[in-house]
């Protein structure tokens, strides 16, 4: 792997995206290849990792020269890896859940309740989740959301975590997440608004507009989960599918009180 001398010193492209600019390492023919390949092996083309650098303004000096500020970051593209997952398997789900939600004010508590967008203010572009739960939610996502479908991905990021030929073979994909900025830098989305759900938990789209409708490891964030819940089967199309993804990994201070409570079953189960 390059350092990131031999990065900043590589042929590079450079694309501006408003107050970002991403600079993409090195040769991105075999992702092109990856993209053109629908109905071949996907993943032997693909590379495992996509290096950029992203570039974000953050205010100007004395004498009006912008500032910016570049962090080198990795995407995981959840092919080419070591790792190899068996084929998806029902869970028997016991809970039944009577009509009426019983579900108490403390249930959804957190421990920091302070406002989620300062919070949430300056872009982190990390990962939350480590490459081998990345690439098997990627495959997950490669067989079972069909070509040509319309997704949203809700509490969304800098990556979605989808298969890298998706923007290509997908009619549309957009994103609703807390940081502006992140979802800028994320290519994988067509659009996106940035919207707190914890203040607003409605979703910004028309009825019937996805067929797919996508949440990674953020559920255990939202307060209103319900409401969110119900504007993602107002906005999924008859028939459309919502995939929720789940981690034993939080920020405590913000999950809420019920979730950090429970374990992996229970929140299979919730």
């Amino acid at each position: 792997f390059r350092t990131r001398s031999q990065f900043i010193q590589s042929t590079a492209s450079v694309v501006f995206f408003s107050d970002i600019a991403r600079i993409v390492s090195g040769d991105q023919s075999s992702v092109a290849c990856a993209e053109d390949s629908v109905g071949k092996d996907l993943t032997r083309n693909t590379p495992r990792y996509v290096e950029s650098e992203v570039q974000m303004k953050y205010g100007n000096d004395a004498k009006g020269n912008p500032r910016t500020r570049g962090v080198l970051v990795r995407r995981f593209t959840g092919d080419s890896t070591p790792y190899s997952f068996p084929p998806p398997r029902p869970i028997s789900l016991v809970k039944e859940w009577p009509e009426t939600p019983p579900f108490s004010k403390k249930d959804f508590f957190r421990a920091d309740e302070g406002d989620d967008e300062n919070f949430y203010n300056l872009p982190r572009l990390v990962y939350h989740i480590d490459e081998p739960a990345v690439a098997s939610l990627t495959q997950y996502y490669r067989a079972n959301v069909s070509p040509g479908s319309n997704i949203l991905d809700i509490c969304s990021s800098w990556v979605s975590h989808y298969p890298v030929e998706f923007p290509k073979m997908m009619k549309r994909i957009s994103g609703t997440g807390m940081n502006a900025l992140e979802l800028l830098a994320n290519d994988q989305l067509t659009d996106y608004e940035a919207r707190n759900l914890n203040v607003n938990p409605t979703l910004p789209y028309d009825d019937n507009s996805f067929d797919v409708v996508t949440c990674v490891v953020s559920i255990d964030y939202l307060i209103h989960p319900i409401d969110v819940l119900k504007e993602v089967r107002r906005v999924l199309r008859p028939g459309g599918k919502v995939i929720i993804s789940q981690s034993n990994r939080c920020f405590p201070s913000k999950a809420i009180a019920m979730w950090l409570n429970m374990n992996d079953r229970q929140h299979l189960e919730l």
